[in-house]
């Protein structure tokens, strides 16, 4: 643990935490089912709509890796003060709003502020939490999210029923009564002396906007700004005295391989809450209150097992929590891809594998990813995991509603026999084997990565017995 703070107040810690990510994550997604609404209030285009979730969006992405970045500056809980406030004032504006300019500035305000919950999620399981313990204290911030997924959709459907829309704005205000306890538990970490490349951080998040702008609108003018911008940020941080990312991070083979394997996890794991409601909408023809009953079981699942996947591996080891979550995910997507076109209970059935297999993987990787790295390097590092998993997440749902905008009449799987759910049967196939392949490469990391640590205890055996 790498500040003096008892396990007592640790534990407390992690539950507001938990409580914050729950709300957090609530407010993330409780305005998708209102868009609609908005839309017609303001006479606005579907596009113009779209930036309620787009802003807050490209915000919450590039925020969490800067707070991350300046969790290495100051000291957490004077972030998290000023990033609950400041959602606080979000959540007021959005909720005055009388033009559709005040409620993008009032979501904009929001991701500004909630921001910071992912890169404290990441960053108070590391500090505040020892090796053996961390993956315990994931488990129970991966509760959080889970159970914030599962009422997100229910509280705004059932607030929307009674008021107007604006009161969602209202509901994840409940964070800033955590603030007195984060001022009380969290400890008065010394402040080392850093300077922040603000110019590096800027290209960086430029970078990011225009990607995700790209995905949203297809054009490539927006990739090759995206591609220039990346390459401005690379000379940036070999140069800078101080840079915004250490490029000596990426040297570290072992953090370089978690981010890009978590990427790609990531990138696949969006299929579960993207592309199931389309499959439910499309081939089973459910309404949007049916869809999301249909989705809780998962969600719930997930809630129940999060503690369980944290325990297992600070027991077991994050290996074995990885191999547990590759054989849930691949029987989901290879059972989807079987029994897409049939009824809904099926489907929903199994979304509960992968809904659990996708948290335990989650977990068990961010445990693996922050043990790679040196105290200095903890915040920017796991924010940056935070932050490319939201790219991957953003990248991929853009390619899955391309495929199925496309279409398709070949079945790739021929154990399914629906033809109306051919393209959503070939996805899951094809995800399917992507993750076969994933656990191939896991697999041949880990057992290299214990090859190489043998040789190593063998010499402090023999340097113990010499003594």
């Amino acid at each position: 643990m790498n500040h003096t703070v008892s396990s007592e107040a640790s534990e407390k810690l992690i539950r507001i935490l938990a409580f914050t990510m729950i709300l957090s994550s609530m407010g993330a997604t409780m305005f998708n089912i209102v868009l609609p609404e908005i839309k017609g209030e303001f006479g606005l285009s579907v596009t113009q709509v779209s930036w309620v979730s787009t802003a807050y969006a490209l915000v919450y992405a590039i925020g969490a890796v800067i707070y991350g970045k300046l969790a290495d500056a100051f000291q957490l809980r004077k972030l998290l003060t000023f990033g609950l406030i400041l959602f606080c004032v979000g959540s007021l504006t959005g909720l005055l709003a009388q033009a559709y300019w005040m409620v993008l500035l009032g979501r904009v305000l929001q991701s500004a502020g909630a921001s910071v919950v992912p890169a404290a999620a990441m960053i108070i399981p590391v500090r505040y939490f020892p090796a053996e313990r961390r993956g315990y204290a994931l488990g129970i911030t991966a509760t959080g999210l889970a159970i914030g997924g599962a009422m997100g959709p229910v509280v705004s459907a059932l607030l929307v029923s009674l008021v107007d829309w604006r009161w969602l704005f209202c509901i994840p205000m409940l964070m800033l009564i955590t603030l007195p306890f984060y001022r009380k538990y969290l400890s008065d970490e010394p402040i080392q002396a850093v300077r922040i490349d603000w110019l590096g951080g800027g290209l960086l998040g430029c970078t990011v906007t225009l990607l995700l702008l790209g995905v949203t609108y297809g054009r490539w003018e927006l990739y090759l700004g995206s591609l220039l911008l990346f390459l401005l940020f690379l000379w940036r941080i070999r140069w800078a005295s101080q840079p915004f990312v250490n490029p000596r991070l990426f040297q570290n083979k072992s953090y370089s391989y978690g981010l890009v394997l978590s990427v790609l996890v990531m990138g696949i794991g969006y299929a579960l809450p993207f592309l199931s409601p389309q499959l439910l909408a499309e081939v089973n023809g459910l309404p949007a209150g049916w869809i999301g009953f249909a989705m809780v079981p998962g969600a719930v699942a997930s809630a129940i097992l999060g503690r369980k996947g944290g325990k297992l591996a600070d027991a077991k080891g994050n290996s074995f929590v990885v191999y547990i979550a590759s054989l849930l995910l691949i029987s989901c997507f290879a059972l989807i891809s079987v029994v897409s076109g049939a009824a809904a209970g099926w489907i929903a059935a199994i979304l509960i594998l992968g809904n659990v297999g996708q948290m335990f993987m989650q977990l068990a990787l961010s445990n693996t990813i922050s043990r790679t790295l040196p105290k200095e390097q903890t915040g920017v590092g796991m924010g940056l995991l935070s932050m490319l998993g939201f790219l991957s997440g953003a990248v991929s749902t853009s390619l899955y509603g391309k495929a199925v905008d496309y279409g398709s009449t070949a079945h790739w799987n021929p154990l399914n026999p629906f033809e109306d759910s051919a393209v959503f049967a070939n996805i899951y196939f094809v995800l399917a084997l992507l993750h076969i392949g994933i656990l191939l490469s896991y697999r041949y990391y880990d057992r290299q990565t214990q090859r190489a640590a043998k040789p190593v205890m063998r010499d402090r055996l023999h340097f113990v017995k010499r003594d």
